[in-house]
């Protein structure tokens, strides 16, 4: 008997996790992360937050902190700047997808369509998907590459999938 109540405690418990993520947004699930910490910072600095929060749904390719450490020295503090609103809200909407794809969804397009995909980012722009082995691989417009190192991280508006590297629009 005793199994059995642990057993079902465990479950208990899982389920009121996976609750409480699911009503969380994509915003709030990031600031939960410490791998985050720098995106969500440039989300507030882009007034995104609230877009972000709104019902959606959305995929995002979200870079964690070593990506935006990986980029020239002070490009992160320029960014920041209110005078540079602009650009760093292109390149945070370069990262994000209108609708909900999670990873089998994308490995799925890939795979159906001749080994790449191209999707368009809320920012206009275009990011091509591909596999490189059992990782999903993101070619931004510039050429440049990123892997996806966490999938699926669910939202109650979304997925986020991170990304090793900051992708950049034309």
């Amino acid at each position: 008997m005793k199994i059995l109540k642990i057993t079902l405690l465990s479950a208990i418990t899982l389920f009121v996790t996976n609750i409480s993520a699911q009503s969380e947004t994509i915003v709030g699930v990031a600031a939960g992360n410490d791998n985050f910490t720098t995106l969500v910072a440039a989300v507030k600095a882009a007034d995104l937050a609230e877009a972000l929060s709104s019902e959606g749904p959305f995929t995002v390719f979200a870079p964690v902190n070593t990506a935006f450490e990986a980029l020239p020295a002070g490009t992160v503090d320029t960014l920041l700047k209110p005078e540079s609103k602009d650009a760093l809200t292109g390149i945070l909407t370069y990262h994000v997808v209108a609708g909900k794809f999670m990873a089998a969804d994308v490995i799925k397009a890939i795979n159906d369509n001749d080994g790449m995909f191209s999707v368009k980012t809320v920012q206009g722009g275009t990011i091509t998907l591909s596999l490189s082995g059992d990782k999903v691989m993101l070619k931004d417009e510039k050429g440049n590459m990123a892997t996806v190192v966490m999938a699926d991280v669910a939202a109650s508006n979304g997925v986020i999938h991170a990304i090793d590297a900051v992708v950049m629009p034309e």
